[in-house]
């Protein structure tokens, strides 16, 4: 089984990502900061929870961190997993508390779900993930979500419903972020994650 790093910027929710990994069949999981566990890893997870600024201001603020993983994810091609906003800072942009430059790895930009009348923001709970084209890590599924913003511009890999389509899913090449959390979506996440470990993109 590949090693593994999960980052730890403090803005992800590390101990049910690892748990969920674990529970996927993950045996060789690093939960680090160090860039050089990140460059020295098989496979990539990067977790987040929070606001898009403050996650990307932590991520940047490890020494060497943005940079490992450009080298490891862009150049070096190993498959890389972004989990909710893990997921919205592969994107150039976020509007959350003004403009705040992201991993610039998908074309587009993170802003407020559409209110809908009569629905909810935070887009909160389970709702359906369905794919836009098919993908080895993507199917078709209930996943748990819980996020006010979310990605808008291409290489969409999955679609939800809250008053309108919400991307689910983005990813090209060796890089998926998934807007849910498979670490609270039960046997669909961990399906999710299953096939992650085994991905050969």
């Amino acid at each position: 089984m590949s090693a593994i790093a999960l980052i730890d910027y403090g803005a992800g929710n590390l101990q049910s990502v690892h748990n969920a990994l674990k529970a996927a069949g993950a045996e060789d999981i690093a939960v680090t900061e160090n860039p050089a566990d990140v460059l020295a890893a098989d496979r990539i997870v990067l977790p987040g929870v929070g606001a898009f600024a403050h996650c990307m201001g932590a991520l940047s603020a490890i020494p060497g961190m943005v940079e490992a993983l450009n080298e490891a994810v862009i150049a070096n091609g190993k498959p890389f997993l972004g989990i909710c906003v893990g997921m919205q800072l592969m994107a150039d942009e976020g509007h959350e508390h003004g403009v705040t430059p992201g991993l610039g790895w998908i074309r587009g930009k993170v802003a407020p779900v559409a209110a809908a009348p009569g629905l909810k923001i935070p887009h909160m709970g389970w709702n359906d993930v369905v794919p836009s084209q098919a993908h080895p890590l993507i199917e078709a599924g209930e996943a748990y979500f819980l996020h006010g913003y979310a990605f808008e511009g291409g290489d969409v890999l999955a679609t939800t419903d809250h008053g309108g389509p919400v991307v689910a899913a983005i990813g090209r090449d060796n890089m998926v972020g998934v807007q849910f959390h498979p670490e609270k979506s039960q046997r669909y996440g961990i399906a999710t994650l299953e096939r992650f470990l085994t991905w050969r993109p």
